[in-house]
């Protein structure tokens, strides 16, 4: 059985004042190649499938089509689960509809799906928390055990727990119970859960820039070994790099966000994972890259010509650009940067540290004019440095206002 397993879509998410739905577009349509010419057998959807509680309509728009060709007009199960970033309530909306494409939305942990029958396959066993599918062209069924994003308050609410116990024990005991009952050796299981985890005493994995965080101390941090050992492959959502945190074995994946969508995350390379699974035997898994969508990347430059150059020879990226100068970048240059390339998030003018005297900021000589002045109380504020032209220009008209 072949399944593909992808996460973190933030459909509708911005980088500042760009948006990116139209690189999202493109890179929703290389996941349904690669789903296609994979012939893969089911698609995992691993939460974050927006970018907030109140998406747009043309991120909501994005998303249903984008599901519906993953699905082959019901030929192929989807289940895509929320994650922290999502409304549950959102995203079990359409699930009456969704259904009948073949399409399983799952909005909160310990969630019952409604059994159903289509051609191509059909829901054999239902409870919360874990569904089992079994499909026309194959003669064992999977097994997917499911916890869409669970903060305390939510685990609270659907797992009953008390305050005293903590998430990993909460987790560990539901799973293992589910995985006890109904995730024998005759099928696939799978886990499918938004959560953020890392393996026990292992280095602490940093969220990227701009993600909600979910990790508050220790508190929210799931370690792997809660993972019942029935499940042959773990498919996580919440961490926009690629990475295994469990073993060649038993894989526990990350399967990285489609985008580039934070500045930290500029030079990563993003991936769909491709799992190849039978029961009772070791999954094996490929990455494969995805290659739509801008470029991040963080450039310095100490001379503005330098920087125009290379704006000029990469057109096709979204750029944190910081420039180092003796002086402060003028608002002629400031002009041709950004006319040289419209994809600058970030300008950041950088003066270099000069020598200074401290003894010059003692002995000012306060009979002198305004504007030298002026002048002095900005050597005094800002390293020494003159203040540059467009500045003073400024300050002459407020005097002569």
């Amino acid at each position: 059985m072949k399944i593909l397993h992808t996460a973190d879509w933030h459909l509708g998410k911005r980088l500042d004042r760009f948006s990116r739905l139209e690189e999202q577009i493109l890179v929703m349509d290389e996941i349904v190649q690669i789903a296609d010419e994979q012939n893969v057998d089911i698609v995992l959807v691993a939460g974050d499938l927006f970018d907030n509680f109140n998406p747009s309509v043309e991120a909501i728009e994005l998303f249903y089509k984008t599901l519906k060709r993953l699905s082959q007009n019901g030929k192929r199960p989807v289940i895509a689960i929320s994650g922290n970033h999502d409304s549950p309530y959102l995203i079990d909306a359409p699930d009456p509809l969704a259904r009948e494409c073949g399409i399983i939305l799952i909005g909160h942990p310990k969630a019952k799906v409604t059994p159903f029958e289509l051609e191509d396959f059909e829901i054999s066993n239902s409870v919360e928390g874990m569904i089992e599918l079994k499909l026309k062209n194959h003669d064992f069924p999977i097994r997917i055990v499911h916890t869409a994003f669970a903060n305390e308050i939510r685990l609270k609410e659907y797992f009953g727990e008390n305050k005293e116990e903590a998430l990993n024990q909460v987790l560990a005991e539901n799973w293992a119970t589910i995985a006890d009952e109904f995730c024998d050796e005759n099928g696939v299981n799978i886990l499918l859960t938004h959560l953020y985890m890392n393996k026990r005493g292992a280095p602490i994995l940093e969220e990227p820039d701009g993600e909600k965080p979910i990790k508050i101390g220790n508190a929210d941090l799931i370690y792997s070994d809660t993972i019942p050992p029935q499940i042959q492959y773990t498919a996580l959502g919440h961490l926009h790099a690629f990475r295994n945190i469990g073993t060649e074995e038993k894989p526990v994946v990350y399967s990285s966000s489609p985008l580039c969508y934070s500045f930290s995350e500029a030079g990563q390379t993003k991936y769909v994972s491709i799992i190849e699974a039978h029961p009772n035997q070791e999954v094996s898994y490929e990455k494969i890259a995805l290659k739509n969508g801008k470029a991040l990347v963080r450039k310095n430059f100490d001379q503005v010509e330098k920087a125009i150059e290379w704006l000029s020879e990469n057109q096709n990226t979204l750029v944190e650009l910081t420039l180092e100068s003796e002086t402060y970048l003028k608002a002629e240059e400031r002009k041709v940067i950004n006319n040289t390339h419209h994809g600058i998030v970030h300008l950041i003018p950088k003066v270099k540290n000069q020598e200074f005297n401290q003894k010059q900021l003692h002995d000012i000589n306060l009979n002198q004019d305004i504007q030298s002045l002026f002048k002095d109380y900005f050597k005094s504020k800002n390293n020494a440095q003159e203040p540059y032209e467009d500045l003073l220009n400024l300050f002459n008209e407020i005097l002569n206002a």
